[in-house]
């Protein structure tokens, strides 16, 4: 193993919080932001192949998640995180959000300092114009109802800002969304088109909302042909 995929251990110190995360290899920059209830580690077979293919990965465990602390309460003091981690990065790289991590990725991109260091957003099965009741649902099938509530409450709250920031966005957007027990339909799809009409659209069929744990090595794949041109171009 070289020393460039050997993790190297980070930290960010926010107001109420320290973020833990790792980053591996050398290159152009993905930020990978994991779903509600993960922790980076999830990430960690895809990072493998996004270095192999020359390219560096930056992973942070959200607050409340993993090895990092603080409380995942709002949409804002996750957003903030993130912005603070893009911030901490060289400029271009390019930000891969998996369901909570998409959402609070599109919320950081509010500011216009953020989207000046993002060549590029990658939202995996996740949609920034959800619809309530649908969103309730699903996540009472997969018995997830009682979990980070007033979080999700928060969320859905702000979905009009999450539209507008969507709609307003001058960087490629690529959703990757899973098959089979994925939360995004085609009526979600037609909508992202809708208000990003730039946004690329990929399926992984053999997947369902946890893309990046059912199928890490395909999720690579199709981040890898659809955004290596993104690096540098803005």
């Amino acid at each position: 193993m070289t020393g460039a995929a050997v993790p190297r251990t980070r930290w960010i110190a926010r107001p109420d919080a320290v973020l833990r995360g790792e980053e591996v290899g050398a290159g152009p920059t993905y930020v990978l932001l994991h779903a509600g209830g993960e922790r980076r580690h999830v990430w960690a077979p895809v990072s493998e192949a996004l270095v192999d293919a020359g390219f560096r990965c930056v992973a942070f465990d959200q607050r409340g998640h993993g090895d990092s602390d603080g409380d995942a309460r709002t949409l804002a003091a996750c957003a903030e995180d993130v912005a603070a981690v893009v911030c901490g990065e060289p400029s271009g790289c390019v930000v891969v959000g998996a369901s909570l991590g998409g959402l609070a990725a599109v919320a950081a991109l509010t500011d216009p300092a953020v989207r000046a260091r993002v060549a590029g957003l990658v939202l995996v099965d996740v949609v920034p114009c959800l619809d309530a009741p649908r969103v309730r649902a699903f996540l009472a099938a997969g018995g997830l109802a009682g979990a980070y509530a007033e979080l999700v409450e928060d969320i859905l709250a702000h979905v009009p800002v999450l539209r507008q920031v969507t709609a307003e966005l001058d960087l490629p957007v690529l959703l990757v969304h899973g098959g089979t027990g994925s939360s995004v339909g085609a009526e979600d799809i037609d909508e992202l088109l809708r208000l990003a009409p730039h946004t690329t659209v990929l399926p992984v069929r053999d997947a369902g909302h946890l893309i990046a744990r059912e199928q890490p090595a395909a999720l690579a794949r199709t981040v890898i042909a659809a955004t290596a041109a993104w690096h540098g171009a803005r």
